[in-house]
């Protein structure tokens, strides 16, 4: 249903549809949801620059390097866990990394930049995405848990709670 409402103070009318933000006026939520997908994709795509510039180099000795730069005791045990963990990691493996962080950010700006832009296919597109993490978030909690992990699984459950309103709002609206 379309509904006209003034714009200015000469009586000019602007339309637009029922349940429609008014010009200059964007969804809060969405506009939080946004930066949040866009500060993902920030953060996967320096995984991903640093993957490829650990590449051809002996990454213990840049964890050692790190760790001395960061004060760390190189006799302690977390950079000899670091530097356990740095032998598992050879050029394919980074290589690997890289592809999957540079791959989810791409996704993770596109969700950001729809939502933003108030855009429906992004909040199905972030819809879609968040619920297909959830069994993988779960385990992981099951599996170890700790409140970072939880953290993550109810910020996205409080996203995706958010989502389902909006979109049945929209369809209720859109539908009457």
């Amino acid at each position: 249903m379309m509904v006209k409402e003034p714009i200015s103070s000469r009586g000019l009318v602007q339309t637009r549809e029922q349940g429609d933000h008014p010009a200059g006026v964007h969804d809060r939520g969405l506009m939080l949801i946004g930066l949040f997908k866009l500060a993902k994709a920030i953060f996967f795509f320096c995984i991903g620059a640093g993957a490829i510039h650990l590449l051809h180099k002996d990454i213990g000795d840049e964890v050692t390097r790190l760790a001395l730069k960061l004060r760390f005791d190189p006799e302690s045990r977390l950079v000899a866990l670091l530097l356990h963990k740095a032998d598992l990691i050879d050029a394919h493996r980074l290589r690997q990394i890289s592809v999957g962080t540079f791959g989810y950010s791409a996704l993770a700006l596109t969700e950001g930049v729809g939502l933003l832009l108030e855009k429906v296919w992004a909040e199905y597109l972030t819809l879609i995405l968040t619920v297909s993490f959830l069994p993988w978030e779960l385990y992981e909690l099951v599996r170890k848990p700790d409140g970072f992990r939880l953290s993550l699984l109810v910020i996205n459950l409080a996203v995706l709670a958010y989502l389902v309103w909006l979109l049945r709002r929209k369809k209720l609206l859109g539908g009457s």
